[in-house]
């Protein structure tokens, strides 16, 4: 393989690693180039490849969160338990069908998103807290299994979701979510890689390359988060769902 195509893959996962680590949505970068680079590959095989720099991306991302936000790790540790079987399952039925059908549904709720989100400008500005902790737990459980079966079987834009359901259910702000949401990120990356893994669909001496670039953008990513604060992510969360939903627009009406 030419040396120009693991550069360009390269600086589409450091793009995609920072831009994930502040509100989720490397994929919209990474994927798209991987699928255009790669295109004498099977689609499962770019996929596969792809989830690895995306998991060191968000484990870096998630080392700088976890230094700055308290996290309640009681809670995350059942999220990130459910989500890697939830995504190890979404990825297997990858495998067999495909996704497109879902994607005019989400053109729906990502646009539904994106108006709500920007007209109500304190979404996400503050922590709420007056959820019981069976509630929390029952929230807890719910994006754990949606969002991660998600994320294995679809992919793009698995980080924003997580965000907006730790704000609107959890009751978090900005930061908080973003924390949350690397690491349970993180987990269903994992459950996804498991599922390659067994299946050989991980091209290594591009993954490997790839995956250092993202981790190098996710660590930057984390930082300017962190110092930015709450509304810089939710600047940074309008334009990544905004990109998300043309994506889908895309793929829906011109493929």
């Amino acid at each position: 393989m030419e040396d120009y195509i693991i550069i360009l893959l390269c600086l589409a996962a450091f793009a995609a690693g920072f831009i994930d680590a502040i509100v989720g949505g490397g994929g919209l970068i990474q994927t798209p180039m991987g699928l255009i680079l790669l295109p004498n590959l099977p689609v499962s095989t770019v996929i596969g490849t792809l989830k690895l720099p995306a998991f060191s991306g968000t484990a870096f991302a998630a080392y700088q969160y976890l230094k700055k936000v308290v996290i309640q790790w009681k809670l995350l540790i059942i999220m990130m338990l459910l989500a890697v079987p939830s995504a190890f399952l979404g990825s297997t039925l990858l495998t067999y069908v495909s996704n497109d059908f879902m994607k005019p549904l989400l053109l729906v709720v990502l646009s539904l998103l994106l108006i709500y989100t920007y007209a109500k400008k304190n979404f996400g500005q503050q922590v709420v807290k007056d959820h019981s902790a069976k509630t929390q737990i029952i929230y807890a459980v719910l994006i754990s299994v949606i969002v991660g079966f998600y994320d294995g079987f679809i992919g793009p834009g698995t980080g924003s979701f997580f965000v907006v359901a730790f704000i609107a259910l959890m009751g978090f702000d900005f930061l908080h979510a973003s924390a949350n949401a690397k690491m349970v990120n993180l987990a269903t990356n994992f459950g996804s890689i498991c599922l390659f893994i067994i299946k050989g669909k991980i091209i290594w001496s591009i993954a490997l390359p790839m995956a250092a670039s993202n981790a190098l953008g996710g660590w930057l990513g984390a930082k300017l988060a962190i110092n930015k604060g709450n509304g810089f992510i939710r600047v940074f969360f309008l334009i990544v769902v905004i990109g998300t939903l043309i994506r889908f627009a895309y793929d829906v009406f011109y493929k």
